[in-house]
């Protein structure tokens, strides 16, 4: 093999199959779709998860678990991270969290968590806290505000009469 031979028959373009075009094309007659069956008929469609008949992996596969749609989705910040990012006195909001890159994506609810240690006094607002969290940044001397949450509405599956009984209206 010599060098010049590496990218013989290598095209960058390839030319696209031009098919119902005769039997001189190379892809004439049939257009490429074989004799009679399910396949070469126009219209055909096939759901992507048919296996020949026989029972789909989707649904021979054990499903586990469990995924809440309305659960609210929990931004979260460890301790460490506040004290390696923000100086003695600073006010920590989410605002200020998103500016150091440390909560810069879309949450419903922030957490600071109790992971690592804090020694500078700093005012930590969230909309949770972890006890040990809680119990860190008070020992450091800093202080924790509680943000309110905006609560999820969520509707009613109900009828409205059941639901007005359920009430208690």
């Amino acid at each position: 093999m010599n060098l010049n031979d590496v990218n013989e028959g290598i095209h960058k373009y390839k030319n696209r199959k031009r098919i119902g075009r005769g039997t001189g094309s190379g892809l004439g007659k049939t257009s490429g779709r074989g004799h009679k069956g399910q396949r070469s008929r126009a219209g055909h469609s096939q759901h992507p998860t048919f296996q020949g008949g026989a029972m789909p992996m989707i649904r021979r596969v054990a499903k586990r678990g469990f995924f809440n749609k309305f659960a609210p989705i929990v931004g979260e910040v460890n301790v460490a991270d506040l004290e390696r990012r923000f100086d003695a006195g600073a006010e920590v909001t989410p605002a200020s969290l998103k500016e150091q890159s440390l909560a810069n994506y879309r949450y419903d609810v922030l957490k600071v968590l109790g992971d690592g240690e804090i020694t500078k006094a700093m005012t930590v607002s969230a909309h949770k806290f972890s006890k040990s969290a809680k119990e860190k940044i008070e020992k450091a001397g800093g202080k924790c505000v509680v943000l309110e949450t905006a609560k999820p509405v969520v509707k009613n599956k109900m009828g409205s009469k059941k639901a007005a009984q359920a009430a208690g209206k």
